[in-house]
C-alpha cells in the first residue's frame, strides 16, 4: 500500500532557524532514508520552495481565477512529502519519526488510492 506523509511545518519558524539547526533537522532522519530505501520502500521524497513562490489556480462559474500565494493561511504550510510503500502502521512510525521537532508542526498520513 502506498501512503503519501505530507510535512507541514511553520516556515517561518524554519527559516528561523540557523543552518547548523537545518542540517541537524535533515540529518536526523538520514538512517531511516537509508533504509527505506534499501528496502525500496521510498517512492519519492521532495522538499517544497517557501509559500511565497505558490500560485493558486481555482476555476469557478467556467472561471479560472489565479492568485499569487498558498491555497490556504494557516499557521504551518506544507513544507515537502514523502511517498512510501508500506502497511498503514508502519507509514504512521515513518510519520512520527519525520515529524517536525525543532519548529511547530506535523505529517499528515494518506493513503493513495490505487487501481
Amino acid at each position: 500500500m502506498k501512503h503519501l506523509l505530507l510535512i507541514h511545518a511553520d516556515e517561518e519558524a524554519w527559516e528561523g532557524l540557523d543552518e547548523g539547526e537545518r542540517l541537524m533537522a535533515l540529518g536526523e532522519v538520514a538512517p531511516l532514508l537509508r533504509d527505506l530505501r534499501a528496502r525500496r520502500q521510498l517512492l519519492g521524497l521532495g522538499q517544497l520552495q517557501p509559500t511565497a513562490t505558490a500560485t493558486t489556480v481555482r476555476v469557478r462559474e467556467g472561471r479560472t481565477l489565479v492568485t499569487d500565494g498558498p491555497y490556504a493561511e494557516t499557521k504551518e504550510q506544507l513544507g515537502g512529502y514523502w511517498l512510501v510503500s508500506c502497511q498503514p502502521e508502519q507509514a504512521t512510525e515513518i510519520a512520527r519519526a519525520i515529524a517536525p521537532r525543532r519548529v511547530p508542526g506535523g505529517v499528515e498520513v494518506r493513503a493513495l488510492v490505487e487501481r
